[in-house]
Protein backbone atom coordinates (compact mmCIF):
# COMPACT_ATOMS: atom_id res chain seq x y z
CA UNK A 1 0.00 0.00 0.00
CA UNK A 2 1.49 3.58 -0.81
CA UNK A 3 1.41 6.17 1.61
CA UNK A 4 0.35 9.91 0.96
CA UNK A 5 3.41 11.69 1.31
CA UNK A 6 2.42 16.04 2.62
CA UNK A 7 4.01 18.88 1.85
CA UNK A 8 6.69 20.49 4.38
CA UNK A 9 6.54 23.78 3.23
CA UNK A 10 5.41 26.21 5.83
CA UNK A 11 8.60 25.18 8.38
CA UNK A 12 11.16 25.25 5.53
CA UNK A 13 10.33 28.85 4.70
CA UNK A 14 10.40 29.81 7.29
CA UNK A 15 13.57 28.87 8.50
CA UNK A 16 14.62 30.25 5.39
CA UNK A 17 13.60 33.85 6.25
CA UNK A 18 15.33 33.10 9.28
CA UNK A 19 18.37 32.18 7.82
CA UNK A 20 18.54 35.75 5.29
CA UNK A 21 18.24 37.67 8.51
CA UNK A 22 21.43 36.00 9.85
CA UNK A 23 23.43 36.50 6.17
CA UNK A 24 21.61 40.08 5.97
CA UNK A 25 19.33 40.80 2.56
CA UNK A 26 21.78 43.79 1.21
CA UNK A 27 23.96 40.91 -0.06
CA UNK A 28 22.53 38.38 -1.10
CA UNK A 29 20.47 39.56 -4.76
CA UNK A 30 17.22 38.06 -3.73
CA UNK A 31 14.17 36.72 -5.81
CA UNK A 32 11.00 34.98 -5.49
CA UNK A 33 10.51 31.80 -7.76
CA UNK A 34 6.86 31.66 -9.39
CA UNK A 35 6.20 27.78 -7.85
CA UNK A 36 6.34 28.35 -4.50
CA UNK A 37 3.43 28.74 -2.08
CA UNK A 38 4.99 31.87 -0.60
CA UNK A 39 7.60 34.03 -1.06
CA UNK A 40 10.90 32.45 -0.13
CA UNK A 41 14.35 33.93 -0.79
CA UNK A 42 17.10 32.88 -3.41
CA UNK A 43 20.33 33.50 -3.90
CA UNK A 44 21.69 34.55 -7.51
CA UNK A 45 25.49 34.02 -9.08
CA UNK A 46 26.26 37.56 -8.19
CA UNK A 47 26.83 36.60 -4.74
CA UNK A 48 30.70 37.55 -3.98
CA UNK A 49 33.19 35.30 -4.93
CA UNK A 50 34.65 33.13 -1.82
CA UNK A 51 38.06 32.57 -1.35
CA UNK A 52 39.43 29.67 -2.65
CA UNK A 53 41.02 27.32 -0.11
CA UNK A 54 44.62 25.12 -0.88
CA UNK A 55 42.22 21.87 -1.16
CA UNK A 56 42.83 19.25 -3.73
CA UNK A 57 38.98 19.52 -4.32
CA UNK A 58 39.06 23.07 -5.15
CA UNK A 59 36.05 23.13 -2.42
CA UNK A 60 36.20 26.47 -0.28
CA UNK A 61 34.75 25.16 2.42
CA UNK A 62 36.44 23.37 5.61
CA UNK A 63 35.50 20.30 6.53
CA UNK A 64 33.51 22.00 9.83
CA UNK A 65 31.84 24.30 7.40
CA UNK A 66 30.71 21.18 5.15
CA UNK A 67 28.71 19.78 7.99
CA UNK A 68 27.39 22.99 9.47
CA UNK A 69 26.27 23.63 5.63
CA UNK A 70 24.18 20.32 6.25
CA UNK A 71 20.31 20.66 6.67
CA UNK A 72 18.78 19.51 10.22
CA UNK A 73 15.88 17.72 11.42
CA UNK A 74 15.43 21.34 13.13
CA UNK A 75 14.87 22.54 10.40
CA UNK A 76 12.06 20.59 8.44
CA UNK A 77 10.26 20.32 11.86
CA UNK A 78 7.74 17.54 13.12
CA UNK A 79 7.82 14.63 12.13
CA UNK A 80 11.12 14.86 10.41
CA UNK A 81 13.70 12.78 12.29
CA UNK A 82 17.63 12.08 12.09
CA UNK A 83 17.30 8.86 9.91
CA UNK A 84 17.17 5.23 11.38
CA UNK A 85 18.95 4.01 8.10
CA UNK A 86 18.12 3.55 4.27
CA UNK A 87 14.52 3.16 3.14
CA UNK A 88 13.24 -0.04 2.85
CA UNK A 89 12.63 0.90 -0.76
CA UNK A 90 16.20 1.99 -1.59
CA UNK A 91 17.13 -1.39 -1.95
CA UNK A 92 14.17 -2.99 -3.41
CA UNK A 93 13.24 -0.71 -6.31
CA UNK A 94 16.42 1.32 -7.06
CA UNK A 95 19.21 -1.91 -7.03
CA UNK A 96 18.11 -2.42 -10.06
CA UNK A 97 19.59 -2.91 -14.02
CA UNK A 98 18.53 -1.71 -17.71
CA UNK A 99 19.90 -1.93 -20.76
CA UNK A 100 18.89 1.85 -21.45
CA UNK A 101 22.56 3.60 -22.13
CA UNK A 102 22.90 5.99 -19.55
CA UNK A 103 19.85 5.06 -17.77
CA UNK A 104 21.72 2.38 -15.17
CA UNK A 105 24.13 5.37 -14.46
CA UNK A 106 21.55 7.29 -13.53
CA UNK A 107 19.86 4.49 -11.63
CA UNK A 108 23.40 3.62 -9.64
CA UNK A 109 23.98 7.39 -8.70
CA UNK A 110 20.22 7.13 -7.01
CA UNK A 111 21.07 4.01 -5.40
CA UNK A 112 24.75 5.16 -3.98
CA UNK A 113 23.77 8.91 -3.53
CA UNK A 114 26.18 9.90 -5.67
CA UNK A 115 24.67 12.80 -7.96
CA UNK A 116 27.75 15.20 -8.04
CA UNK A 117 29.73 11.74 -9.13
CA UNK A 118 32.25 10.98 -6.32
CA UNK A 119 31.22 10.14 -2.49
CA UNK A 120 29.50 13.16 -0.77
CA UNK A 121 32.05 15.43 1.68
CA UNK A 122 29.53 15.72 4.25
CA UNK A 123 25.82 14.26 4.07
CA UNK A 124 23.08 13.52 6.56
CA UNK A 125 19.65 11.56 5.90
CA UNK A 126 16.26 12.87 7.46
CA UNK A 127 13.21 10.48 7.50
CA UNK A 128 9.35 11.88 7.81
CA UNK A 129 8.09 9.31 10.09
CA UNK A 130 4.81 10.17 9.23
CA UNK A 131 4.75 8.86 5.57
CA UNK A 132 8.17 7.02 5.22
CA UNK A 133 9.76 9.93 3.21
CA UNK A 134 13.35 10.34 3.06
CA UNK A 135 15.27 13.12 2.64
CA UNK A 136 18.98 12.79 1.95
CA UNK A 137 21.39 15.78 1.62
CA UNK A 138 24.99 16.12 0.64
CA UNK A 139 27.44 19.05 0.27
CA UNK A 140 30.22 17.96 -3.04
CA UNK A 141 33.24 16.65 -3.00
CA UNK A 142 34.58 17.08 -6.66
CA UNK A 143 35.98 20.65 -8.64
CA UNK A 144 33.61 23.50 -10.30
CA UNK A 145 34.61 22.61 -13.30
CA UNK A 146 33.89 18.87 -12.76
CA UNK A 147 30.11 19.18 -10.96
CA UNK A 148 29.22 21.30 -13.59
CA UNK A 149 29.94 18.20 -15.82
CA UNK A 150 27.32 15.96 -13.99
CA UNK A 151 24.88 18.69 -13.81
CA UNK A 152 25.39 18.72 -17.68
CA UNK A 153 24.96 15.31 -17.62
CA UNK A 154 21.62 15.29 -15.51
CA UNK A 155 20.32 17.91 -17.86
CA UNK A 156 20.12 14.96 -20.56
CA UNK A 157 18.21 12.43 -18.95
CA UNK A 158 15.15 13.70 -19.07
CA UNK A 159 15.24 13.04 -22.97
CA UNK A 160 17.85 10.25 -22.93
CA UNK A 161 15.71 8.70 -20.12
CA UNK A 162 12.28 9.67 -20.01
CA UNK A 163 11.08 6.30 -19.90
CA UNK A 164 12.61 2.90 -19.55
CA UNK A 165 12.12 -0.58 -18.22
CA UNK A 166 14.27 -1.71 -15.57
CA UNK A 167 15.19 -4.85 -13.78
CA UNK A 168 15.31 -5.24 -9.83
CA UNK A 169 17.49 -7.91 -7.64
CA UNK A 170 14.08 -10.05 -7.14
CA UNK A 171 12.77 -10.31 -10.93
CA UNK A 172 10.76 -7.18 -10.72
CA UNK A 173 10.13 -5.27 -13.56
CA UNK A 174 10.36 -1.14 -13.12
CA UNK A 175 9.06 1.36 -15.54
CA UNK A 176 11.38 4.54 -15.01
CA UNK A 177 9.96 7.90 -15.78
CA UNK A 178 12.32 11.16 -15.99
CA UNK A 179 11.35 14.46 -16.08
CA UNK A 180 12.44 17.99 -15.47
CA UNK A 181 11.73 19.50 -12.24
CA UNK A 182 11.51 23.00 -11.10
CA UNK A 183 14.26 24.44 -8.92
CA UNK A 184 14.17 27.86 -7.24
CA UNK A 185 16.79 30.22 -9.30
CA UNK A 186 19.68 29.94 -6.55
CA UNK A 187 23.31 29.27 -7.11
CA UNK A 188 25.60 29.58 -10.46
CA UNK A 189 24.70 26.35 -12.29
CA UNK A 190 21.58 23.69 -11.03
CA UNK A 191 19.29 21.06 -12.39
CA UNK A 192 16.10 18.92 -10.71
CA UNK A 193 14.92 16.33 -11.89
CA UNK A 194 11.29 13.90 -10.68
CA UNK A 195 11.80 10.54 -11.25
CA UNK A 196 9.30 7.65 -10.58
CA UNK A 197 9.93 4.22 -10.58
CA UNK A 198 6.41 1.98 -10.86
CA UNK A 199 6.00 -1.89 -10.45
CA UNK A 200 4.18 -4.83 -9.17
CA UNK A 201 5.34 -7.26 -6.99
CA UNK A 202 4.26 -11.31 -7.48
CA UNK A 203 1.01 -10.60 -5.15
CA UNK A 204 -0.36 -8.01 -7.40
CA UNK A 205 0.92 -5.29 -5.02
CA UNK A 206 1.38 -1.83 -7.01
CA UNK A 207 4.19 -0.07 -5.84
CA UNK A 208 5.11 3.88 -6.87
CA UNK A 209 8.40 5.17 -5.90
CA UNK A 210 8.43 9.15 -6.25
CA UNK A 211 12.03 10.95 -6.00
CA UNK A 212 12.79 14.39 -6.37
CA UNK A 213 16.43 15.24 -7.77
CA UNK A 214 18.39 18.30 -7.51
CA UNK A 215 21.75 19.33 -7.88
CA UNK A 216 23.48 22.97 -7.10
CA UNK A 217 26.65 24.62 -7.83
CA UNK A 218 26.99 27.59 -5.75
CA UNK A 219 30.26 29.12 -6.71
CA UNK A 220 32.76 26.53 -5.25
CA UNK A 221 30.96 24.43 -3.68
CA UNK A 222 28.00 22.08 -4.54
CA UNK A 223 25.27 20.51 -2.73
CA UNK A 224 23.06 18.03 -4.01
CA UNK A 225 19.49 16.51 -2.26
CA UNK A 226 17.16 13.71 -3.15
CA UNK A 227 13.36 13.62 -1.62
CA UNK A 228 11.35 10.64 -1.91
CA UNK A 229 8.83 8.37 -0.84
CA UNK A 230 6.29 5.49 -1.84
CA UNK A 231 3.54 7.83 -3.30
CA UNK A 232 3.71 11.95 -3.61
CA UNK A 233 6.30 13.87 -2.66
CA UNK A 234 5.52 17.56 -3.20
CA UNK A 235 8.09 19.97 -5.48
CA UNK A 236 7.10 23.06 -2.84
CA UNK A 237 8.93 20.85 -0.22
CA UNK A 238 12.02 20.01 -2.24
CA UNK A 239 12.35 23.99 -3.54
CA UNK A 240 12.12 24.98 -0.11
CA UNK A 241 14.85 22.47 0.46
CA UNK A 242 16.96 23.91 -2.01
CA UNK A 243 16.30 27.29 -0.88
CA UNK A 244 17.57 26.97 2.39
CA UNK A 245 19.77 24.70 1.63
CA UNK A 246 21.96 27.75 -0.93
CA UNK A 247 21.11 30.22 2.19
CA UNK A 248 22.87 28.07 4.76
CA UNK A 249 25.90 27.82 2.31
CA UNK A 250 25.67 31.09 1.96
CA UNK A 251 25.72 32.07 5.52
CA UNK A 252 28.24 29.11 6.49
CA UNK A 253 30.52 31.03 3.90
CA UNK A 254 30.11 34.51 5.39
CA UNK A 255 31.16 33.87 8.67
CA UNK A 256 33.90 32.17 7.13
CA UNK A 257 35.05 35.05 5.06
CA UNK A 258 34.38 37.70 8.66
CA UNK A 259 36.88 35.01 10.46
CA UNK A 260 39.66 35.35 7.83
Amino acid sequence: MTAAIRPRVRPLAALAFGLLTLGGCATLGLEHPPTAEQPLPTIDSSSPKPKKSARGDGAALTDAQARAALLTEADLGAPWSATGGAATWRDGLLKATTSAGQCQRLLDALYSDELLGAPARAAVGLDDTDTDAQLRYQIGTRLPKDVDAELSWLQTMPVQCAEFTADTETGLIEDVQVTDAPLPQVGDVRQGLRVTVATTTDDGQESVLTMDVAAVRVGEDAFALTNGGLGDVPNDATQAAVQMGALRLADVRRQGRAQV
